[in-house]
């Protein structure tokens, strides 16, 4: 009888412990309810959010006040960084502080921009539940940008 009470004690303390690890925040899941369930076919139709290296380059050179909001590492912009005028470089992990809010322009167009896209696209998703409705995700991040961007596509870019 021994081992079969220890094994009962561990048993016990696993699932007591266990249950604790794999709680839910029941309040935030309300919240990203709240965000995706705006994130319909039809809103997504009526409102696009994701704009295209050509459209951003198109964007640029017919010059419309456009904002390049690079939402990267700091380690990944001192790789590969942003020159263009009006660029705002605020890392994701800190996007969401007031003082970082504030520098976001809601009287022009901000297209965001990660490596790949994918951060971008959540990012932009959540600045819009947030009421930024000017803000757009470059589709395929700045790799994609660069793969677009050839001196011929640039010619009349200031």
């Amino acid at each position: 009888m021994g081992k079969m009470k220890k094994y009962l004690a561990v048993a016990l303390a696993v699932v007591s412990f266990g249950g604790l690890s794999f709680g839910v925040d029941e309040a935030l899941i309300k919240k990203y309810d709240k965000m995706f369930s705006q994130m319909t076919q039809e809103t997504l139709a009526k409102s696009p959010c994701r704009v295209t290296p050509k459209q951003v380059v198109e964007m640029i050179k017919k010059g419309e006040d456009v904002v390049l909001l690079d939402i990267r590492t700091e380690a990944e912009q001192s790789i590969v960084g942003l020159t263009y005028k009006n660029s705002l470089h605020i890392p994701m992990d800190k996007l969401f502080k007031p003082e970082n809010l504030k520098k976001i322009p809601r009287d022009k167009k901000v297209i965001v921009i990660c490596r790949s896209g994918a951060r971008a696209i959540a990012a932009t998703f959540a600045l819009r539940s947030a009421g930024f409705d000017n803000v757009y995700a470059l589709k395929g991040g700045i790799a994609a940008l660069a793969d677009y961007v050839t001196p011929k596509t640039t010619l009349g870019i200031k």
